[in-house]
């Protein structure tokens, strides 16, 4: 009897499955902290992002924490950004139940560029994996003396 339950639970717990879902808020401000532009965006979670996951999930992960967050001039492919321009460190993540949050900053003067992708990885250097979210969206142009600020939402449900 026992065995027909743990069957039947893991039959229902199969069923529920895990979404993952993202957003992102970038917001450009000038040089007196007014707003020039804002976007939001839902983004992607490409498979190499769900498999880091599923790692992190491990007792023994095989891969670094994410901690770095990355912008480009081009569109994202499944693994990494299009034309990434700069790659910061994260300048916080944070967690609360379900929610990852992970926020970046482009000070004056860097990533100058106009930016159409962006991205979240587990190491510093460019054009490097492991990307796990990334989301392209309408050209925004970064001057030089613009500060830029990125903010991802991570929700497990």
């Amino acid at each position: 009897m026992g065995s027909l339950l743990m069957d039947a639970d893991y039959e229902l717990g199969m069923r529920a499955g895990v979404n993952i879902k993202g957003n992102v808020n970038i917001v450009l401000r000038d040089s007196g902290g007014r707003y020039k532009a804002r976007r939001v965006i839902h983004n992607t979670v490409p498979a190499n992002g769900l498999a880091h996951v599923a790692d992190r999930l491990s007792t023994t992960p095989g891969q670094a924490a994410m901690g770095w967050m990355a912008v480009g001039t081009g569109t994202p492919t499944a693994t990494l950004l299009g034309v990434e321009t700069d790659r910061n460190a994260l300048t916080s993540c944070t967690d609360a139940g379900a929610v990852v949050t992970y926020v970046g900053n482009w000070a004056a003067g860097d990533a100058t560029a106009t930016i159409t992708e962006a991205g979240v990885f587990n190491v510093v250097t460019a054009n490097t994996i492991t990307m796990l979210m990334s989301a392209s969206f309408a050209g925004i142009a970064k001057g030089a003396n613009d500060t830029l600020q990125i903010t991802w939402t991570l929700t497990l449900s």
